[in-house]
């Protein structure tokens, strides 16, 4: 099982994602072309008509894993929500953050996506529930294509545009440092949901620039700005 690390450092959208890539080492792969940024109408006004229609959407964490469950309710959930032993659920602690995450590799989260690795991590200090984080990449299942990858990330994103999110907190198809930030928004509590399709640019003739995805990245967060994460405190070094 592919260890992932914590989505925390966020700070704005020219920093989207801490940690390595997904996965290391792929091997070279078809391209496809990286997704042209959008209009503002086109950021907005889908999500302006989703609220319209139905009440603003509440990030509260995924399925039945919510922030603020301590790891036993969440393991609990789990379950239900896959119907998995409970040795299937893995663990691991974060060094540098001092948070600890289970992890369970679930097949077709998306329906013919692939086989995903969803993490659920407890904070630092509450030990309870601030970030849910899946990964779709060569590292959780040896079939993952570019073009799975690309298609996993239109599905998303289009889910997502329809569900109310704040529209002045919508940001899609926009080149990041390692990708391509595929979806951002948030609710009313300024919790964020954030899709990130990581890979390589290359330009090619009439400079258009190529994307090979190497990995997907979803991401439910709790709090961006202040993360419940270790800090040295200030004065100590």
């Amino acid at each position: 099982m592919r260890k992932i690390s914590l989505f925390l450092a966020f700070c704005g959208i020219a920093s989207v994602v801490a940690g390595p890539a997904y996965p290391q080492g792929t091997p070279k792969q078809k391209a496809v072309p990286a997704p042209r940024p959008a209009t503002q109408a086109e950021a907005t006004v889908p999500a302006v008509a989703a609220a319209d229609e139905k009440a603003a959407k509440a990030i509260d964490g995924f399925r039945s894993s919510k922030f603020g469950m301590n790891e036993a309710d969440v393991r609990a959930a789990i379950t239900k929500d896959f119907g998995v032993k409970p040795d299937a659920i893995k663990s691991q602690d974060n060094p540098a953050e001092l948070t600890r995450s289970v992890l369970l590799a679930v097949p077709d989260l998306l329906p013919s996506g692939g086989i995903a690795e969803v993490s659920y991590v407890f904070g630092y200090k509450s030990k309870t529930l601030i970030q849910v984080g899946t990964v779709w990449s060569k590292g959780t299942d040896p079939a993952m294509t570019p073009e799975k990858l690309f298609s996993n990330a239109n599905i998303l994103r289009a889910h997502f545009l329809g569900e109310g999110f704040k529209p002045d907190t919508i940001a899609v198809n926009t080149p990041v440092a390692g990708g391509v930030l595929m979806f951002r928004g948030s609710d009313a509590k300024d919790r964020s949901v954030i899709l990130l399709l990581q890979g390589t640019f290359e330009t090619k003739e009439n400079n258009q620039r190529i994307l090979t995805p190497t990995g997907l990245l979803l991401f439910y967060v709790a709090d961006t700005k202040s993360p419940d994460v270790f800090k040295l405190p200030p004065g100590q070094f």
